[in-house]
């Protein structure tokens, strides 16, 4: 070693930390809006259901919407993220306006039901084209816009079988509900809303989030190149 030249320390990567992904449970906490935003976006069916049981549809309908409303104004007011609570409100208020219009205490749930099909049609025709829905939502949630994925094989072949199995299970559990629908089972139909909705969710994510992070994490491999002899 030269003397008086002070070692220097490597460079520090930074790409690490510019690229970083958002932690396994950041991610979740995000998506599902923590505890606070599973049990906001499952009061208000659960209120309709209760109050439809001990009353009748119009006051079932009132109090449904009525803590909906509550819980945004309540995040509001605390100045917190509203987005959950409003995807909430929405969800139910079309559902509310519905059921009022038509007397029928199960058309309550009818938009749910609907809107689950076509997602589940949609994540399925992007997986058959390939380009897998999932893959898209990761790039705006996780990966900050960016889509290197496309130019990644094993990204795309993991994106693709990941946006079918959120279309198979989302189909599924939407055909659960489809058939107490027609077969006018409105309590269970309820009941089923409130089991089939964040649990499977839930699961999905997590396994999307695992599987991603674990691929992206395993290096590329890269094809052997021939040993150049010595001169």
């Amino acid at each position: 070693m030269t003397t008086g030249q002070h070692p220097t320390a490597p460079p520090r990567d930074d790409s690490s930390d510019e690229e970083r992904l958002p932690t396994l449970a950041e991610q979740m906490a995000d998506q599902l809006g923590g505890w606070r935003g599973l049990v906001e976006s499952s009061v208000p069916v659960v209120v309709f259901v209760a109050a439809n049981i001990v009353t009748d549809l119009r006051p079932a309908i009132i109090a449904s919407v009525g803590v909906a409303l509550l819980i945004a104004a309540l995040r509001l007011v605390q100045r917190r993220p509203v987005r959950h609570a409003v995807n909430g409100l929405f969800g139910v208020g079309i559902g509310a306006a519905i059921a009022w219009r038509t007397g029928d205490e199960k058309t309550f749930y009818l938009p749910g039901i609907l809107y689950g099909i076509a997602y589940g049609l949609v994540l399925l025709g992007s997986a058959v084209i390939r380009q897998p829905l999932v893959g898209w939502i990761w790039s705006v949630l996780a990966a900050g816009g960016k889509s290197e994925w496309r130019r990644d094989p094993r990204l795309v072949r993991t994106f693709t079988w990941l946006t079918a199995l959120w279309g198979v299970v989302w189909l599924a559990k939407v055909g659960v509900q489809a058939a107490l629908y027609l077969a006018d089972m409105d309590t269970a139909l309820g009941i089923a809303r409130l089991a089939l909705g964040y649990p499977p969710y839930a699961l999905l994510l997590l396994i999307t989030v695992w599987v991603v992070r674990r691929v992206t994490r395993e290096p590329a491999a890269t094809p052997a190149t021939p040993a150049t002899p010595n001169a």
